[in-house]
């Protein structure tokens, strides 16, 4: 085995993605092949999924006002975990707060400036899901209803893409979206990936690590994405659906060890709006381990959070 670091970095998903990957030693591959498929693969789901781009799968469904829209496999993937996760937390979960999020003054890329989300005039945050319809490829939205893969989609992305990586011969591999990571198949020593776990207050500085043979990491941090508003208050991009404000909690970073990055990116929501200790109750409860910093700097953790050390 032979491990292949591409610290490359593409823009991808509102961030960007690196790649490792552990190919056999006589496997019929180079690290440019997997190179290229990643960033295929990943403009292909930012052009399906971006709330910025004008004819992508989410915005079509946000301006067809009830009509149904003709969308790609991966988007219907996306929508379907989207409900799940949406259903899981009881809504603390929710991809419909799109409204809320620019209306909070979050309505550019912090990629490109020159691109903004546009939103017609019907569009309202708190949607019903389980009034989505889902036929093959064809979706049909309530009317008003508006979606944002946010980091549910930079989960998902690392997770079809880990996916890919497997299917085109890597041994193992470790791909990063936006922060958001998903480790598949064999670890460089042969036991387990590790990953930091980056200090919220510390740019650059590592928290933990923890070691995972298979599965997603992902944080969610209110201290990344701030900017002040006119009237010179601070906004970050994590919002209550009960206030659709800005969420105000002690919590400054929730990180979720999950089966997915998809999954642990949704789980990570609950943990800015619930109590924390029923939320550290919560998480072993979805077969997942989480780690919450305060303000303070203090460390929270499930009880199997141990279990990655």
């Amino acid at each position: 085995m032979s491990t292949i670091d591409l610290t490359h970095s593409w823009s991808m998903m509102g961030g960007t993605a690196r790649l490792w990957v552990v190919v056999p030693a006589d496997a019929d591959t180079s690290g440019g092949s997997f190179a290229a498929l990643v960033e295929d693969r990943g403009a292909h789901l930012e052009r399906r999924w971006s709330r910025f781009i004008a004819e992508s799968d989410l915005t079509s469904l946000t301006e067809a006002s009830g009509h149904s829209v003709e969308v790609d496999d991966d988007t219907v993937t996306l929508l379907q975990a989207m409900r799940d996760g949406w259903r899981e937390t009881d809504h603390d979960f929710d991809p419909t707060l799109l409204p809320a999020v620019v209306a909070e003054g979050y309505g550019r890329s912090v990629i490109d400036a020159s691109r903004s989300t546009q939103l017609p005039e019907s569009a309202r945050s708190r949607g019903d899901l389980d009034a989505m319809r889902i036929a093959g490829t064809t979706v049909t939205l309530p009317r008003g209803t508006a979606l944002d893969a946010g980091g549910i989609g930079k989960g998902l992305a690392a997770d079809l893409i880990a996916a890919d990586l497997i299917a085109a011969g890597a041994a193992g591999c470790l791909v990063e979206v936006g922060g958001d990571i998903r480790v598949r198949g064999n670890a460089p020593d042969g036991v387990a990936w590790r990953i930091a776990v980056d200090d919220p207050f510390v740019p650059g500085t590592e928290r933990q690590q923890v070691r995972l043979r298979d599965g997603g990491i992902a944080t969610s941090s209110q201290r990344k994405r701030r900017w002040t508003t006119n009237s010179g208050d601070e906004r970050h991009h994590l919002i209550d659906p009960l206030t659709q404000r800005s969420v105000i909690s002690s919590i400054q970073t929730v990180t979720v060890i999950a089966s997915t990055a998809a999954r642990a990116e949704v789980l990570t929501k609950p943990g800015f709006l619930r109590p924390p200790r029923d939320y550290l109750d919560w998480i072993p409860t979805r077969g997942a381990a989480a780690l919450l910093i305060d303000a303070d700097g203090a460390e929270y953790t499930t009880t199997n959070w141990s279990d990655y050390a």
